[in-house]
Protein backbone atom coordinates (compact mmCIF):
# COMPACT_ATOMS: atom_id res chain seq x y z
CA UNK A 1 0.00 0.00 0.00
CA UNK A 2 1.32 3.40 -0.91
CA UNK A 3 1.84 6.23 1.54
CA UNK A 4 -1.04 8.16 -0.05
CA UNK A 5 -3.47 5.45 0.92
CA UNK A 6 -1.99 4.91 4.35
CA UNK A 7 -2.05 8.60 5.23
CA UNK A 8 -5.72 9.19 4.40
CA UNK A 9 -8.10 9.16 7.38
CA UNK A 10 -9.63 5.81 8.28
CA UNK A 11 -13.06 7.43 8.18
CA UNK A 12 -12.60 7.96 4.44
CA UNK A 13 -11.10 4.60 3.49
CA UNK A 14 -12.62 1.48 5.03
CA UNK A 15 -9.91 -1.10 4.53
CA UNK A 16 -12.02 -3.86 6.10
CA UNK A 17 -14.55 -3.91 3.26
CA UNK A 18 -13.48 -5.03 -0.21
CA UNK A 19 -13.87 -2.52 -3.02
CA UNK A 20 -14.19 -3.36 -6.72
CA UNK A 21 -11.56 -0.84 -7.88
CA UNK A 22 -9.00 -2.20 -5.44
CA UNK A 23 -9.86 -5.83 -6.27
CA UNK A 24 -9.34 -5.13 -9.97
CA UNK A 25 -6.05 -3.47 -9.07
CA UNK A 26 -5.06 -6.70 -7.31
CA UNK A 27 -6.07 -8.87 -10.26
CA UNK A 28 -4.05 -6.65 -12.59
CA UNK A 29 -0.94 -7.05 -10.43
CA UNK A 30 -1.12 -3.69 -8.66
CA UNK A 31 -0.20 -2.91 -5.07
CA UNK A 32 -2.95 -0.43 -4.18
CA UNK A 33 -5.18 -2.82 -2.26
CA UNK A 34 -5.83 -4.13 1.24
CA UNK A 35 -6.01 -7.66 2.71
CA UNK A 36 -9.82 -7.63 2.43
CA UNK A 37 -9.53 -6.84 -1.27
CA UNK A 38 -7.00 -9.60 -1.86
CA UNK A 39 -9.10 -12.11 0.07
CA UNK A 40 -12.21 -11.25 -1.93
CA UNK A 41 -10.21 -11.41 -5.15
CA UNK A 42 -8.80 -14.81 -4.27
CA UNK A 43 -12.23 -16.20 -3.34
CA UNK A 44 -13.61 -14.93 -6.63
CA UNK A 45 -10.77 -16.50 -8.59
CA UNK A 46 -11.33 -19.88 -6.89
CA UNK A 47 -14.76 -20.06 -8.49
CA UNK A 48 -13.98 -18.23 -11.73
CA UNK A 49 -10.24 -18.49 -12.50
CA UNK A 50 -10.66 -16.63 -15.79
CA UNK A 51 -11.38 -13.38 -13.94
CA UNK A 52 -7.75 -12.22 -14.25
CA UNK A 53 -7.87 -12.59 -18.03
CA UNK A 54 -11.28 -10.93 -18.01
CA UNK A 55 -9.90 -7.96 -16.07
CA UNK A 56 -7.00 -7.68 -18.49
CA UNK A 57 -9.32 -7.86 -21.49
CA UNK A 58 -11.37 -5.01 -20.03
CA UNK A 59 -8.31 -2.78 -19.96
CA UNK A 60 -7.44 -3.80 -23.52
CA UNK A 61 -11.00 -2.98 -24.62
CA UNK A 62 -10.62 0.49 -23.11
CA UNK A 63 -7.41 1.03 -25.07
CA UNK A 64 -8.97 -0.04 -28.36
CA UNK A 65 -12.16 1.98 -27.94
CA UNK A 66 -10.47 5.21 -26.85
CA UNK A 67 -7.93 4.84 -29.62
CA UNK A 68 -10.72 4.31 -32.17
CA UNK A 69 -12.63 7.35 -30.97
CA UNK A 70 -9.57 9.57 -30.99
CA UNK A 71 -8.17 8.45 -34.34
CA UNK A 72 -11.24 7.49 -36.36
CA UNK A 73 -13.96 9.85 -35.10
CA UNK A 74 -11.98 12.87 -33.94
CA UNK A 75 -13.41 12.92 -30.42
CA UNK A 76 -11.36 15.13 -28.14
CA UNK A 77 -13.43 15.00 -24.93
CA UNK A 78 -13.92 12.01 -22.63
CA UNK A 79 -16.00 11.62 -19.48
CA UNK A 80 -14.75 8.44 -17.79
CA UNK A 81 -17.15 7.49 -14.98
CA UNK A 82 -16.05 4.87 -12.46
CA UNK A 83 -12.48 5.01 -13.68
CA UNK A 84 -11.01 2.92 -10.86
CA UNK A 85 -7.42 3.07 -9.69
CA UNK A 86 -4.90 4.48 -12.17
CA UNK A 87 -2.86 1.83 -13.94
CA UNK A 88 -1.18 1.51 -17.33
CA UNK A 89 -3.00 2.89 -20.39
CA UNK A 90 -5.41 5.24 -18.66
CA UNK A 91 -7.93 7.07 -20.83
CA UNK A 92 -6.03 10.36 -20.91
CA UNK A 93 -2.75 8.63 -21.75
CA UNK A 94 -4.32 6.92 -24.76
CA UNK A 95 -6.22 9.97 -26.04
CA UNK A 96 -3.56 12.60 -25.36
CA UNK A 97 -0.85 10.31 -26.72
CA UNK A 98 -2.65 10.64 -30.06
CA UNK A 99 -4.18 14.10 -29.71
CA UNK A 100 -2.46 16.14 -26.96
CA UNK A 101 -5.30 18.69 -26.92
CA UNK A 102 -7.79 16.09 -25.65
CA UNK A 103 -9.71 16.86 -22.47
CA UNK A 104 -10.53 14.10 -20.01
CA UNK A 105 -12.59 14.11 -16.82
CA UNK A 106 -12.43 11.10 -14.51
CA UNK A 107 -15.20 10.34 -12.03
CA UNK A 108 -15.07 8.01 -9.03
CA UNK A 109 -16.35 7.94 -5.46
CA UNK A 110 -13.52 6.05 -3.71
CA UNK A 111 -11.16 8.28 -1.68
CA UNK A 112 -8.25 5.93 -2.39
CA UNK A 113 -8.85 6.37 -6.11
CA UNK A 114 -9.05 10.14 -5.55
CA UNK A 115 -5.69 10.21 -3.77
CA UNK A 116 -3.96 8.35 -6.58
CA UNK A 117 -5.75 10.24 -9.34
CA UNK A 118 -4.62 13.59 -8.01
CA UNK A 119 -1.04 12.38 -7.94
CA UNK A 120 -0.87 10.36 -11.14
CA UNK A 121 -3.50 11.50 -13.64
CA UNK A 122 -1.49 14.38 -15.05
CA UNK A 123 -2.13 15.20 -18.67
CA UNK A 124 -0.53 17.24 -21.41
CA UNK A 125 -0.24 21.03 -21.19
CA UNK A 126 -2.15 21.32 -24.49
CA UNK A 127 -5.17 19.48 -23.09
CA UNK A 128 -6.80 19.02 -19.70
CA UNK A 129 -7.14 16.18 -17.22
CA UNK A 130 -9.38 16.52 -14.20
CA UNK A 131 -10.80 14.27 -11.51
CA UNK A 132 -14.11 14.73 -9.73
CA UNK A 133 -15.37 12.83 -6.73
CA UNK A 134 -18.97 11.91 -7.48
CA UNK A 135 -21.29 8.93 -7.70
CA UNK A 136 -22.81 7.46 -10.86
CA UNK A 137 -26.14 7.50 -9.04
CA UNK A 138 -26.01 11.33 -9.18
CA UNK A 139 -25.64 12.19 -12.88
CA UNK A 140 -26.61 15.82 -12.29
CA UNK A 141 -23.60 16.33 -10.03
CA UNK A 142 -21.33 14.58 -12.53
CA UNK A 143 -22.52 16.78 -15.38
CA UNK A 144 -22.31 19.96 -13.32
CA UNK A 145 -18.71 19.33 -12.31
CA UNK A 146 -17.65 17.93 -15.69
CA UNK A 147 -18.85 21.09 -17.41
CA UNK A 148 -16.04 22.99 -15.67
CA UNK A 149 -13.53 21.13 -17.85
CA UNK A 150 -15.51 19.82 -20.81
CA UNK A 151 -17.53 21.79 -23.35
CA UNK A 152 -20.81 19.88 -23.32
CA UNK A 153 -21.95 21.65 -26.48
CA UNK A 154 -19.25 19.71 -28.36
CA UNK A 155 -19.10 15.90 -28.80
CA UNK A 156 -18.12 13.92 -25.71
CA UNK A 157 -17.37 10.22 -25.31
CA UNK A 158 -19.00 8.95 -22.12
CA UNK A 159 -17.10 5.91 -20.86
CA UNK A 160 -18.91 3.49 -18.50
CA UNK A 161 -16.66 0.49 -18.00
CA UNK A 162 -18.08 -2.12 -15.65
CA UNK A 163 -19.82 0.51 -13.54
CA UNK A 164 -23.51 0.30 -14.51
CA UNK A 165 -23.80 -3.08 -12.82
CA UNK A 166 -23.26 -1.37 -9.46
CA UNK A 167 -26.68 0.28 -9.89
CA UNK A 168 -29.02 -2.34 -8.43
CA UNK A 169 -32.20 -1.30 -10.22
CA UNK A 170 -31.92 -1.76 -13.98
CA UNK A 171 -34.47 0.93 -14.80
CA UNK A 172 -32.50 3.37 -12.67
CA UNK A 173 -29.29 2.42 -14.49
CA UNK A 174 -31.07 2.93 -17.80
CA UNK A 175 -32.30 6.36 -16.69
CA UNK A 176 -28.77 7.40 -15.69
CA UNK A 177 -27.43 6.47 -19.13
CA UNK A 178 -30.26 8.41 -20.77
CA UNK A 179 -29.59 11.50 -18.63
CA UNK A 180 -25.86 11.49 -19.41
CA UNK A 181 -26.45 11.06 -23.13
CA UNK A 182 -29.19 13.72 -23.16
CA UNK A 183 -26.62 16.22 -21.87
CA UNK A 184 -24.26 15.83 -24.84
CA UNK A 185 -24.83 16.74 -28.50
CA UNK A 186 -25.17 14.74 -31.68
CA UNK A 187 -21.88 13.11 -32.59
CA UNK A 188 -21.18 12.10 -28.99
CA UNK A 189 -20.50 8.49 -28.06
CA UNK A 190 -21.30 5.99 -25.32
CA UNK A 191 -18.72 3.33 -24.51
CA UNK A 192 -19.95 0.52 -22.27
CA UNK A 193 -18.59 -2.72 -20.88
CA UNK A 194 -20.66 -4.80 -18.50
CA UNK A 195 -20.88 -8.33 -17.14
CA UNK A 196 -23.57 -10.70 -18.36
CA UNK A 197 -25.51 -13.42 -16.57
CA UNK A 198 -24.74 -16.04 -19.23
CA UNK A 199 -21.76 -17.78 -17.58
CA UNK A 200 -22.50 -20.14 -14.68
CA UNK A 201 -19.13 -19.81 -12.95
CA UNK A 202 -19.18 -16.03 -13.28
CA UNK A 203 -22.67 -15.89 -11.77
CA UNK A 204 -21.58 -18.02 -8.83
CA UNK A 205 -18.46 -15.95 -8.21
CA UNK A 206 -20.46 -12.71 -8.36
CA UNK A 207 -22.98 -14.16 -5.91
CA UNK A 208 -20.22 -14.85 -3.40
CA UNK A 209 -18.68 -11.44 -3.98
CA UNK A 210 -22.00 -9.75 -3.29
CA UNK A 211 -22.09 -11.41 0.14
CA UNK A 212 -18.66 -10.00 1.11
CA UNK A 213 -19.96 -6.60 2.18
CA UNK A 214 -18.75 -4.87 -0.98
CA UNK A 215 -21.07 -2.79 -3.14
CA UNK A 216 -23.00 -5.47 -5.08
CA UNK A 217 -22.36 -6.08 -8.76
CA UNK A 218 -25.55 -6.95 -10.64
CA UNK A 219 -25.07 -9.03 -13.75
CA UNK A 220 -27.43 -8.17 -16.62
CA UNK A 221 -28.78 -10.13 -19.54
CA UNK A 222 -27.38 -9.34 -23.01
CA UNK A 223 -30.77 -7.82 -23.84
CA UNK A 224 -30.54 -5.47 -20.86
CA UNK A 225 -27.03 -4.37 -21.78
CA UNK A 226 -28.24 -3.73 -25.33
CA UNK A 227 -30.93 -1.51 -23.80
CA UNK A 228 -28.30 1.01 -22.72
CA UNK A 229 -27.50 1.57 -26.40
CA UNK A 230 -31.07 1.99 -27.59
CA UNK A 231 -31.41 4.98 -29.90
CA UNK A 232 -27.69 5.07 -30.68
CA UNK A 233 -25.93 3.97 -33.86
CA UNK A 234 -23.66 1.05 -33.00
CA UNK A 235 -20.09 1.17 -34.22
CA UNK A 236 -19.13 -2.04 -36.01
CA UNK A 237 -19.03 -4.85 -34.80
CA UNK A 238 -21.79 -3.80 -32.40
CA UNK A 239 -22.37 -5.30 -28.96
CA UNK A 240 -20.04 -8.28 -28.68
CA UNK A 241 -17.83 -10.02 -26.12
CA UNK A 242 -15.06 -7.52 -25.38
CA UNK A 243 -12.20 -9.62 -26.81
CA UNK A 244 -14.06 -9.69 -30.15
CA UNK A 245 -14.46 -5.91 -30.44
CA UNK A 246 -11.82 -5.05 -33.06
CA UNK A 247 -9.18 -7.31 -31.48
CA UNK A 248 -5.57 -6.22 -31.57
CA UNK A 249 -2.85 -8.83 -32.28
CA UNK A 250 -0.84 -7.42 -29.36
CA UNK A 251 -3.57 -8.25 -26.81
CA UNK A 252 -2.71 -11.08 -24.45
CA UNK A 253 -4.74 -13.53 -22.42
CA UNK A 254 -7.59 -15.90 -23.19
CA UNK A 255 -10.66 -14.41 -21.47
CA UNK A 256 -14.05 -16.09 -21.36
CA UNK A 257 -15.81 -14.56 -24.33
CA UNK A 258 -19.37 -14.70 -23.03
CA UNK A 259 -18.81 -13.15 -19.61
CA UNK A 260 -18.57 -9.47 -20.55
CA UNK A 261 -20.02 -7.51 -23.47
CA UNK A 262 -18.85 -4.19 -24.83
CA UNK A 263 -19.82 -1.67 -27.50
CA UNK A 264 -19.62 1.89 -28.75
CA UNK A 265 -22.78 3.74 -29.70
CA UNK A 266 -22.96 7.10 -31.52
CA UNK A 267 -25.64 9.64 -30.74
CA UNK A 268 -27.30 10.57 -34.05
Amino acid sequence: MTNDAQDRPASQIDSSVPHSARIFNYWLGGKDNYPADRAAGDHFREVFPEIVDLARSGRQFLVRTVRHLTVETGVRQFLDVGTGLPTANNTHEIAQGIAPESRIVYVDNDPLVLAHAQALLVGTPEGATDYIEADLADPEEILSQAAKTLDLSEPVAIVLMGILAHIEDYDRALAIVRRLMDAVPSGSYLVIRDGTDTNDAYREAIGRYNQSGAVPYNLRSPEQIAGYLEGLDLVDPGLVPCPLWRPDPTDIGTPVELAVLGAIGRKP
